[in-house]
Protein backbone atom coordinates (compact mmCIF):
# COMPACT_ATOMS: atom_id res chain seq x y z
CA UNK A 1 0.00 0.00 0.00
CA UNK A 2 0.94 3.27 -0.82
CA UNK A 3 -0.33 5.22 2.33
CA UNK A 4 2.50 5.89 5.31
CA UNK A 5 3.27 2.43 7.63
CA UNK A 6 2.56 4.26 11.29
CA UNK A 7 -0.90 5.19 9.67
CA UNK A 8 -1.22 1.25 8.72
CA UNK A 9 -0.14 0.48 12.09
CA UNK A 10 -2.44 3.20 13.57
CA UNK A 11 -5.38 1.28 12.27
CA UNK A 12 -4.47 -1.54 12.89
CA UNK A 13 -3.98 -0.88 16.82
CA UNK A 14 -7.03 1.35 16.54
CA UNK A 15 -9.93 -0.87 18.81
CA UNK A 16 -13.35 -0.02 17.46
CA UNK A 17 -16.64 -1.32 19.38
CA UNK A 18 -19.10 -1.74 17.20
CA UNK A 19 -22.97 -2.50 18.05
CA UNK A 20 -24.79 -3.60 15.40
CA UNK A 21 -28.47 -2.99 15.23
CA UNK A 22 -31.57 -4.76 13.88
CA UNK A 23 -31.26 -1.23 11.10
CA UNK A 24 -27.63 -2.24 10.45
CA UNK A 25 -26.49 0.67 12.27
CA UNK A 26 -23.64 0.43 13.81
CA UNK A 27 -21.93 3.12 16.48
CA UNK A 28 -18.93 3.50 16.40
CA UNK A 29 -16.23 4.52 19.20
CA UNK A 30 -13.12 5.96 17.92
CA UNK A 31 -9.55 5.21 20.11
CA UNK A 32 -8.26 8.42 20.61
CA UNK A 33 -5.11 7.32 19.33
CA UNK A 34 -6.12 7.07 15.96
CA UNK A 35 -5.86 11.48 16.27
CA UNK A 36 -1.95 11.12 17.38
CA UNK A 37 -0.84 11.20 13.28
CA UNK A 38 -3.53 14.11 12.65
CA UNK A 39 -2.39 16.42 15.80
CA UNK A 40 1.04 15.66 14.32
CA UNK A 41 0.40 17.01 10.87
CA UNK A 42 -1.50 19.88 12.77
CA UNK A 43 1.53 20.97 14.61
CA UNK A 44 2.92 21.55 10.79
CA UNK A 45 -0.13 22.54 9.00
CA UNK A 46 -0.81 25.35 11.28
CA UNK A 47 2.93 27.36 11.11
CA UNK A 48 1.45 27.20 7.23
CA UNK A 49 -1.78 28.73 7.88
CA UNK A 50 -0.38 31.86 10.24
CA UNK A 51 2.26 32.48 7.56
CA UNK A 52 -0.45 32.61 4.65
CA UNK A 53 -2.60 35.12 6.62
CA UNK A 54 0.53 37.46 7.68
CA UNK A 55 1.40 37.71 4.11
CA UNK A 56 -2.66 38.44 2.97
CA UNK A 57 -2.54 41.20 6.11
CA UNK A 58 0.69 42.69 4.67
CA UNK A 59 -1.21 42.88 1.32
CA UNK A 60 -3.93 44.41 2.18
CA UNK A 61 -1.89 46.83 4.47
CA UNK A 62 0.27 47.90 1.58
CA UNK A 63 -2.48 48.10 -1.47
CA UNK A 64 -5.15 49.95 0.76
CA UNK A 65 -7.32 46.87 0.82
CA UNK A 66 -7.51 45.44 4.32
CA UNK A 67 -10.08 42.60 4.45
CA UNK A 68 -9.10 41.90 8.16
CA UNK A 69 -10.51 43.41 11.17
CA UNK A 70 -9.05 43.27 14.88
CA UNK A 71 -11.62 41.14 16.79
CA UNK A 72 -12.84 39.41 14.00
CA UNK A 73 -9.53 38.07 13.08
CA UNK A 74 -9.11 37.17 16.82
CA UNK A 75 -12.90 35.25 17.16
CA UNK A 76 -11.78 33.23 14.06
CA UNK A 77 -8.84 32.16 15.31
CA UNK A 78 -10.36 31.12 18.58
CA UNK A 79 -12.82 29.21 16.77
CA UNK A 80 -9.79 27.35 14.69
CA UNK A 81 -8.28 26.75 18.26
CA UNK A 82 -11.64 25.13 20.05
CA UNK A 83 -12.16 23.20 16.37
CA UNK A 84 -8.40 21.86 16.92
CA UNK A 85 -8.93 20.64 20.81
CA UNK A 86 -12.84 18.86 19.54
CA UNK A 87 -11.08 17.17 16.97
CA UNK A 88 -8.03 16.42 18.58
CA UNK A 89 -10.13 14.71 21.76
CA UNK A 90 -11.95 12.60 19.22
CA UNK A 91 -15.44 14.29 20.60
CA UNK A 92 -17.93 12.38 18.07
CA UNK A 93 -19.87 9.41 18.00
CA UNK A 94 -20.32 7.95 14.64
CA UNK A 95 -23.34 6.23 13.64
CA UNK A 96 -22.49 4.93 10.32
CA UNK A 97 -19.06 4.09 10.13
CA UNK A 98 -16.95 3.84 6.80
CA UNK A 99 -15.48 0.24 7.16
CA UNK A 100 -18.82 -1.23 8.11
CA UNK A 101 -20.52 0.16 4.37
CA UNK A 102 -17.14 -1.32 3.16
CA UNK A 103 -17.82 -4.49 3.92
CA UNK A 104 -21.24 -4.43 3.13
CA UNK A 105 -21.25 -2.84 -0.33
CA UNK A 106 -17.66 -3.12 -1.84
CA UNK A 107 -17.58 -4.65 -5.30
CA UNK A 108 -14.27 -3.92 -6.58
CA UNK A 109 -10.87 -3.83 -5.34
CA UNK A 110 -8.93 -1.53 -6.75
CA UNK A 111 -4.95 -2.18 -6.74
CA UNK A 112 -2.90 0.35 -4.70
CA UNK A 113 -2.04 2.71 -7.74
CA UNK A 114 -2.39 6.94 -8.08
CA UNK A 115 -5.91 5.42 -9.94
CA UNK A 116 -6.74 4.25 -6.46
CA UNK A 117 -5.82 7.77 -4.63
CA UNK A 118 -7.67 9.79 -7.18
CA UNK A 119 -10.86 7.99 -6.81
CA UNK A 120 -10.69 8.15 -3.43
CA UNK A 121 -10.54 12.01 -3.57
CA UNK A 122 -12.54 12.62 -6.02
CA UNK A 123 -15.07 10.36 -3.59
CA UNK A 124 -13.95 12.56 -0.71
CA UNK A 125 -15.23 15.85 -2.60
CA UNK A 126 -18.09 14.53 -3.46
CA UNK A 127 -19.44 12.93 -0.15
CA UNK A 128 -18.58 16.83 1.12
CA UNK A 129 -20.53 18.40 -1.56
CA UNK A 130 -23.52 16.63 -0.69
CA UNK A 131 -22.59 16.73 3.30
CA UNK A 132 -22.17 20.63 3.15
CA UNK A 133 -25.19 20.89 1.02
CA UNK A 134 -27.27 18.55 3.81
CA UNK A 135 -25.89 21.65 6.57
CA UNK A 136 -26.84 24.48 3.98
CA UNK A 137 -30.70 23.04 3.47
CA UNK A 138 -31.81 21.83 6.74
CA UNK A 139 -32.83 23.53 9.97
CA UNK A 140 -31.32 21.74 12.04
CA UNK A 141 -27.80 20.90 10.30
CA UNK A 142 -27.38 24.34 9.63
CA UNK A 143 -26.18 24.43 13.55
CA UNK A 144 -23.24 22.41 12.78
CA UNK A 145 -22.10 25.04 9.47
CA UNK A 146 -23.47 28.46 10.66
CA UNK A 147 -19.78 28.98 12.73
CA UNK A 148 -17.92 28.92 9.25
CA UNK A 149 -20.00 31.74 8.14
CA UNK A 150 -20.73 34.10 10.86
CA UNK A 151 -17.73 36.04 10.24
CA UNK A 152 -19.08 39.66 8.37
CA UNK A 153 -15.40 39.81 6.49
CA UNK A 154 -13.99 37.12 4.45
CA UNK A 155 -10.14 36.10 4.25
CA UNK A 156 -7.97 33.52 5.15
CA UNK A 157 -8.94 33.53 8.88
CA UNK A 158 -12.54 32.77 8.08
CA UNK A 159 -11.66 29.19 6.72
CA UNK A 160 -10.52 28.50 10.51
CA UNK A 161 -13.96 29.23 11.53
CA UNK A 162 -15.03 25.21 11.95
CA UNK A 163 -17.25 23.75 13.80
CA UNK A 164 -17.66 22.01 17.20
CA UNK A 165 -21.35 21.09 17.02
CA UNK A 166 -20.78 17.89 14.61
CA UNK A 167 -21.16 15.73 17.31
CA UNK A 168 -22.73 13.11 15.85
CA UNK A 169 -20.51 11.54 12.33
CA UNK A 170 -23.18 10.35 9.60
CA UNK A 171 -21.09 11.43 6.63
CA UNK A 172 -19.95 7.96 5.93
CA UNK A 173 -23.30 7.94 4.40
CA UNK A 174 -22.25 9.79 1.56
CA UNK A 175 -18.86 7.66 1.46
CA UNK A 176 -20.99 5.11 -0.09
CA UNK A 177 -19.13 5.66 -3.93
CA UNK A 178 -15.78 5.08 -2.37
CA UNK A 179 -16.89 1.88 -1.00
CA UNK A 180 -18.39 0.79 -4.09
CA UNK A 181 -14.96 1.26 -5.42
CA UNK A 182 -13.00 -0.38 -2.26
CA UNK A 183 -11.49 2.30 -0.90
CA UNK A 184 -9.36 1.35 2.32
CA UNK A 185 -10.30 3.37 5.46
CA UNK A 186 -6.85 4.12 5.81
CA UNK A 187 -6.78 5.78 2.00
CA UNK A 188 -9.45 7.92 3.29
CA UNK A 189 -8.11 8.85 6.82
CA UNK A 190 -4.84 10.04 4.55
CA UNK A 191 -6.82 11.94 2.14
CA UNK A 192 -9.41 13.98 4.11
CA UNK A 193 -7.13 15.81 6.16
CA UNK A 194 -5.64 16.88 2.78
CA UNK A 195 -8.95 17.64 1.36
CA UNK A 196 -9.83 19.76 4.29
CA UNK A 197 -6.28 21.54 4.29
CA UNK A 198 -6.54 22.22 0.04
CA UNK A 199 -9.88 24.41 0.59
CA UNK A 200 -7.58 26.95 3.23
CA UNK A 201 -6.13 29.27 0.47
CA UNK A 202 -9.73 29.99 -1.71
CA UNK A 203 -10.95 32.14 1.25
CA UNK A 204 -9.70 35.64 0.00
CA UNK A 205 -10.57 38.65 -1.59
CA UNK A 206 -7.48 39.82 -3.45
CA UNK A 207 -7.52 36.68 -6.04
CA UNK A 208 -9.63 37.76 -9.31
CA UNK A 209 -11.45 35.02 -11.50
CA UNK A 210 -8.94 32.17 -12.74
CA UNK A 211 -10.04 31.64 -16.19
CA UNK A 212 -10.37 27.91 -17.28
CA UNK A 213 -9.80 27.02 -13.91
CA UNK A 214 -13.37 28.52 -13.11
CA UNK A 215 -14.83 25.55 -14.75
CA UNK A 216 -12.43 22.57 -13.38
CA UNK A 217 -12.21 23.73 -9.32
CA UNK A 218 -13.58 25.54 -6.74
CA UNK A 219 -11.75 29.48 -6.94
CA UNK A 220 -11.44 32.11 -4.26
CA UNK A 221 -14.69 34.06 -6.83
CA UNK A 222 -16.68 30.95 -6.53
CA UNK A 223 -15.99 30.96 -2.79
CA UNK A 224 -17.16 34.34 -1.94
CA UNK A 225 -20.65 34.16 -3.87
CA UNK A 226 -20.80 30.82 -1.71
CA UNK A 227 -20.13 32.88 2.06
CA UNK A 228 -22.11 36.33 0.17
CA UNK A 229 -25.73 36.54 1.73
CA UNK A 230 -27.36 38.63 -1.01
CA UNK A 231 -30.12 36.68 -2.52
CA UNK A 232 -28.77 35.75 -5.95
CA UNK A 233 -25.76 33.89 -3.89
CA UNK A 234 -27.44 32.23 -1.02
CA UNK A 235 -26.29 28.40 -0.96
CA UNK A 236 -24.52 28.57 -4.13
CA UNK A 237 -20.93 26.81 -4.85
CA UNK A 238 -21.28 23.85 -2.40
CA UNK A 239 -18.54 22.52 -3.93
CA UNK A 240 -15.13 22.15 -2.17
CA UNK A 241 -12.57 20.93 -4.27
CA UNK A 242 -13.59 20.38 -7.89
CA UNK A 243 -16.65 23.00 -9.19
CA UNK A 244 -18.21 19.97 -11.39
CA UNK A 245 -21.10 19.23 -8.43
CA UNK A 246 -22.40 22.88 -8.49
CA UNK A 247 -22.53 22.54 -12.54
CA UNK A 248 -24.12 19.17 -12.31
CA UNK A 249 -26.52 19.35 -9.75
CA UNK A 250 -27.37 23.13 -10.31
CA UNK A 251 -25.76 24.92 -7.37
CA UNK A 252 -23.30 26.92 -9.18
CA UNK A 253 -23.58 30.83 -9.32
CA UNK A 254 -21.03 33.29 -11.39
CA UNK A 255 -19.47 36.28 -9.06
CA UNK A 256 -21.02 39.51 -10.56
CA UNK A 257 -19.49 42.16 -11.18
CA UNK A 258 -22.72 44.26 -10.29
CA UNK A 259 -23.36 42.49 -7.14
CA UNK A 260 -20.36 42.50 -5.06
CA UNK A 261 -20.79 40.04 -2.27
CA UNK A 262 -21.72 41.23 1.45
CA UNK A 263 -20.59 38.33 4.16
CA UNK A 264 -22.07 36.71 7.23
CA UNK A 265 -25.38 35.40 7.87
CA UNK A 266 -28.76 36.67 7.44
CA UNK A 267 -29.63 36.49 11.56
CA UNK A 268 -26.06 38.25 12.33
CA UNK A 269 -24.76 36.57 15.69
CA UNK A 270 -23.54 39.13 17.19
CA UNK A 271 -20.68 38.16 19.09
CA UNK A 272 -17.02 36.73 19.03
CA UNK A 273 -17.41 33.63 21.12
CA UNK A 274 -16.87 30.84 18.96
CA UNK A 275 -18.34 28.80 21.66
CA UNK A 276 -21.77 30.38 21.62
CA UNK A 277 -21.74 31.01 17.99
CA UNK A 278 -21.94 27.34 17.54
CA UNK A 279 -24.79 26.68 19.35
CA UNK A 280 -26.95 29.53 18.91
CA UNK A 281 -28.99 28.66 15.75
CA UNK A 282 -29.77 24.95 17.68
CA UNK A 283 -31.29 27.13 20.77
CA UNK A 284 -33.43 29.13 18.27
CA UNK A 285 -35.01 26.34 16.86
CA UNK A 286 -35.38 24.54 20.00
CA UNK A 287 -36.68 27.76 21.15
CA UNK A 288 -39.40 27.88 18.36
CA UNK A 289 -40.24 24.23 19.31
CA UNK A 290 -40.95 24.76 22.48
CA UNK A 291 -42.92 28.16 22.20
CA UNK A 292 -44.90 26.74 19.07
CA UNK A 293 -48.46 25.22 20.06
CA UNK A 294 -48.77 22.94 16.90
CA UNK A 295 -47.50 19.31 18.14
CA UNK A 296 -46.53 18.91 14.17
CA UNK A 297 -44.61 21.85 14.06
CA UNK A 298 -42.75 21.22 17.39
CA UNK A 299 -41.52 17.69 15.65
CA UNK A 300 -40.91 18.99 11.70
CA UNK A 301 -39.11 22.30 12.68
CA UNK A 302 -36.44 20.01 12.84
CA UNK A 303 -36.04 18.91 9.38
CA UNK A 304 -37.58 21.83 7.49
CA UNK A 305 -35.28 23.98 5.26
CA UNK A 306 -32.91 26.27 7.34
CA UNK A 307 -34.67 29.67 8.70
CA UNK A 308 -37.99 27.95 8.56
CA UNK A 309 -39.91 29.54 11.46
CA UNK A 310 -43.83 27.94 12.94
CA UNK A 311 -45.96 30.90 11.42
CA UNK A 312 -47.64 31.31 15.21
CA UNK A 313 -43.83 32.26 16.71
CA UNK A 314 -42.83 34.15 14.20
CA UNK A 315 -45.25 37.49 15.00
CA UNK A 316 -44.95 36.77 19.22
CA UNK A 317 -41.01 36.39 18.99
CA UNK A 318 -39.73 38.27 16.45
CA UNK A 319 -35.47 37.72 15.16
CA UNK A 320 -33.88 40.26 13.84
CA UNK A 321 -33.04 38.99 9.88
CA UNK A 322 -30.85 41.04 7.34
CA UNK A 323 -33.76 42.08 4.36
CA UNK A 324 -31.04 44.02 2.41
CA UNK A 325 -27.31 43.02 2.66
CA UNK A 326 -26.14 46.13 1.48
CA UNK A 327 -27.20 48.39 4.23
CA UNK A 328 -26.58 46.00 7.31
CA UNK A 329 -24.53 46.88 10.22
CA UNK A 330 -21.56 44.75 10.77
CA UNK A 331 -21.17 44.12 14.54
CA UNK A 332 -17.97 45.33 16.17
CA UNK A 333 -18.15 47.02 19.84
CA UNK A 334 -15.60 49.85 20.30
CA UNK A 335 -12.86 48.78 22.85
CA UNK A 336 -10.19 50.98 24.73
CA UNK A 337 -6.64 50.39 23.82
CA UNK A 338 -6.20 48.76 27.46
CA UNK A 339 -8.64 45.89 26.11
CA UNK A 340 -7.32 45.37 23.00
CA UNK A 341 -4.27 44.45 24.89
CA UNK A 342 -5.86 42.15 27.01
CA UNK A 343 -7.58 40.47 24.43
CA UNK A 344 -4.02 39.97 22.80
CA UNK A 345 -2.59 38.60 26.16
CA UNK A 346 -5.41 36.19 26.32
CA UNK A 347 -5.16 35.12 23.03
CA UNK A 348 -1.17 35.04 23.01
CA UNK A 349 -1.64 32.86 26.35
CA UNK A 350 -4.13 30.30 24.72
CA UNK A 351 -2.12 29.46 21.92
CA UNK A 352 0.75 29.25 24.09
CA UNK A 353 -1.76 26.16 26.09
CA UNK A 354 -2.89 25.17 22.57
CA UNK A 355 0.97 24.05 21.68
CA UNK A 356 1.56 22.32 24.65
CA UNK A 357 -1.73 20.47 24.41
CA UNK A 358 -0.38 19.25 20.75
CA UNK A 359 2.98 18.98 21.58
CA UNK A 360 2.82 16.69 24.00
CA UNK A 361 -0.79 14.70 22.81
CA UNK A 362 1.06 11.52 21.98
CA UNK A 363 2.68 11.08 25.38
CA UNK A 364 -0.02 12.25 27.93
CA UNK A 365 -2.90 10.08 29.31
CA UNK A 366 -6.32 10.69 28.05
CA UNK A 367 -7.80 11.85 31.04
CA UNK A 368 -5.02 14.63 31.59
CA UNK A 369 -5.89 15.87 27.40
CA UNK A 370 -9.61 15.71 27.97
CA UNK A 371 -8.69 18.02 31.23
CA UNK A 372 -6.63 19.99 29.67
CA UNK A 373 -8.32 20.64 27.16
CA UNK A 374 -11.59 21.49 29.25
CA UNK A 375 -9.23 24.55 30.58
CA UNK A 376 -8.37 25.66 27.28
CA UNK A 377 -12.26 25.20 26.35
CA UNK A 378 -13.57 27.61 29.18
CA UNK A 379 -10.43 29.99 28.50
CA UNK A 380 -11.29 30.75 25.18
CA UNK A 381 -15.58 31.64 26.18
CA UNK A 382 -14.00 33.45 28.97
CA UNK A 383 -11.80 36.12 27.21
CA UNK A 384 -14.03 35.92 24.11
CA UNK A 385 -17.03 37.08 26.27
CA UNK A 386 -14.46 39.67 27.85
CA UNK A 387 -14.71 41.02 24.22
CA UNK A 388 -18.72 41.04 24.38
CA UNK A 389 -18.47 43.42 26.49
CA UNK A 390 -20.43 41.09 28.79
CA UNK A 391 -20.85 42.26 32.39
CA UNK A 392 -20.61 38.81 33.87
CA UNK A 393 -17.72 38.05 31.67
CA UNK A 394 -14.68 39.70 34.37
CA UNK A 395 -16.19 37.90 37.34
CA UNK A 396 -16.25 34.44 35.16
CA UNK A 397 -12.77 35.09 34.12
CA UNK A 398 -11.92 35.16 37.50
CA UNK A 399 -13.30 32.05 38.85
CA UNK A 400 -12.33 29.83 35.88
CA UNK A 401 -8.89 31.31 36.28
CA UNK A 402 -8.38 30.41 39.62
CA UNK A 403 -10.23 26.79 38.53
CA UNK A 404 -7.63 26.17 36.18
CA UNK A 405 -4.75 26.61 38.90
CA UNK A 406 -6.11 24.56 40.96
CA UNK A 407 -6.89 21.90 38.09
CA UNK A 408 -3.16 22.29 37.24
CA UNK A 409 -1.93 21.48 40.15
CA UNK A 410 -3.52 18.33 40.92
CA UNK A 411 -4.45 16.95 37.62
CA UNK A 412 -3.39 13.68 36.64
CA UNK A 413 -0.81 13.58 39.97
CA UNK A 414 0.68 16.57 39.69
CA UNK A 415 1.87 15.58 36.32
CA UNK A 416 2.90 19.05 35.01
CA UNK A 417 4.57 20.41 37.73
CA UNK A 418 7.03 17.00 37.86
CA UNK A 419 8.02 17.12 34.24
CA UNK A 420 7.19 20.35 32.80
CA UNK A 421 7.95 23.35 35.49
CA UNK A 422 9.04 26.07 33.21
CA UNK A 423 5.88 25.04 31.38
CA UNK A 424 3.74 25.07 34.74
CA UNK A 425 5.32 28.20 35.82
CA UNK A 426 4.42 30.23 32.76
CA UNK A 427 0.28 28.89 32.87
CA UNK A 428 0.25 29.56 36.27
CA UNK A 429 1.35 33.27 35.64
CA UNK A 430 -1.07 33.56 32.95
CA UNK A 431 -3.94 32.70 35.67
CA UNK A 432 -2.57 34.85 37.99
CA UNK A 433 -2.23 37.63 35.61
CA UNK A 434 -5.88 36.85 34.00
CA UNK A 435 -7.20 37.53 37.87
CA UNK A 436 -5.22 40.70 38.44
CA UNK A 437 -6.80 41.74 35.15
CA UNK A 438 -10.16 40.99 35.59
CA UNK A 439 -9.99 43.18 39.31
CA UNK A 440 -8.92 45.56 37.46
CA UNK A 441 -11.69 45.82 34.84
CA UNK A 442 -14.15 45.12 37.68
CA UNK A 443 -12.95 48.18 39.66
CA UNK A 444 -12.64 50.43 37.03
CA UNK A 445 -15.23 48.95 33.96
CA UNK A 446 -16.38 52.63 33.43
CA UNK A 447 -13.26 53.94 32.45
CA UNK A 448 -11.93 50.47 30.05
CA UNK A 449 -15.33 48.98 29.15
CA UNK A 450 -16.57 50.62 26.80
CA UNK A 451 -20.95 50.20 25.43
CA UNK A 452 -22.08 48.41 22.40
CA UNK A 453 -21.66 50.36 19.09
CA UNK A 454 -21.77 48.90 15.39
CA UNK A 455 -17.88 51.32 14.90
CA UNK A 456 -16.06 48.40 13.89
CA UNK A 457 -12.37 48.30 15.82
Amino acid sequence: MLYPAELRDLFNECKFKKICLNLKISIVFIYLKIMDTYVSILLWVIPGFMVMMTFEILYGHFTNKQTYTFMDTLSSLSSGITNILKDSLGLVVVILSYPYILDSIAFFDLESSILLYFVAFVCIDFASYWNHRLNHKVNIFWNRHIIHHSSEEFNLACALRQSISAWIGFGALFLIPAAFFGVPPEIIALLAPLHLFAQFWYHTQHIGKLGFLEYIIVTPSQHRVHHAINPIYIDKNLSAIFCIWDRVFGTFQEELDDEPPVYGVLKPVNTWNPLLINFQHAFNVIQDAYNTSSLKDKFRIWFMPTGWRPTDVIDKFPRNIIKDPHTRSKYGPNYSFFLKFVAVFHFVSINFLVYFFLSNFSIVEDDFKLLFGIIIFIAVFGFTSLLDLYKWAPYFEMIRSFMSILVLYYINDQYLLTNYNSEFTLMILYFILSIIISTIIIFYKNHVLIRFGNKIT
